[in-house]
């Protein structure tokens, strides 16, 4: 049986299911240029207060000329202002809007772009997956990260995978100290829609380093291809 869209699998079998990529954290054109190139779909760009690789909407904007066409530019945000979210929005005009902080379904779906919102999961209280749905209904997907509730991601540590709620509707997507040495692992331990990595292919905070880059791309390809024989 192939997965579905939520992410779920129940006979642990994958039949050429593509995994959805994002490199996120993205600070200079020449990374964004190779993310396009090796296939990956999304690139990430962050505006949240205090984030090592944080940049202006003006260096965004510069840098989404490089993305390649059918690529998304994500715009991340932690409890930032309407005012600096909308700035983004106009200027670097990104396809999806991505939430790290306390933001409410109200103030993430005013901005008139499909929005995921990252689940904090360093900490003893996970919502359920009723939960998740009934307060966020408007989530086009649920990232689960390894940050804390107010810490932002990018930390470089893993969770524990089995914790993910579930059933959920929604597309699932993976984030939390990721790397090329990992990623096959948690692929078919969670089966995602998508993942998300940032420090994991970094050589220094916002400095992709592109073996690291491609390695990756290449782990998710080898686990989409992953059949599991009983």
């Amino acid at each position: 049986m192939d997965r579905d869209v939520t992410g779920m699998n129940l006979d642990r079998r994958r039949t050429l299911f593509r995994t959805r990529i994002k490199f996120c954290g993205m600070t200079r054109a020449g990374d964004v240029r190779l993310a396009s190139e090796l296939g990956v779909d999304a690139v990430g760009f962050i505006f949240a207060r205090n984030s090592r690789r944080l940049i202006r909407p003006e260096e965004a904007r510069l840098m989404r000329n490089a993305l390649a066409p059918l690529v998304d530019a994500v715009a991340l945000f932690r409890d930032n202002s309407p005012e600096e979210v909308r700035d983004a929005v106009r200027q670097v005009r990104p396809t999806l809007l991505q939430f790290h902080g306390s933001e409410e379904d109200a103030f993430c779906r005013s901005f008139g772009v499909p929005w995921l919102k990252a689940v904090p999961m360093n900490g003893n209280d996970v919502e359920s997956a009723t939960a998740l749905q009934l307060r966020y209904p408007s989530a086009a997907v649920f990232l689960f990260d390894s940050h804390g509730a107010g810490d932002g991601g990018g930390s470089g540590n893993t969770f524990d995978w089995s914790r993910i709620p579930q059933p959920l509707t929604k597309p699932v997507m993976l984030a939390g100290g990721l790397t090329p040495d990992n990623i096959f692992d948690a692929i078919l331990a969670t089966l995602p829609w998508g993942v998300d990595v940032a420090s994991g292919i970094e050589s220094a905070p916002g400095i992709k380093d592109g073996h690291r880059m491609r390695h990756f791309v290449e782990e998710v390809r080898r686990a989409d291809c992953h059949v599991e024989h009983s």
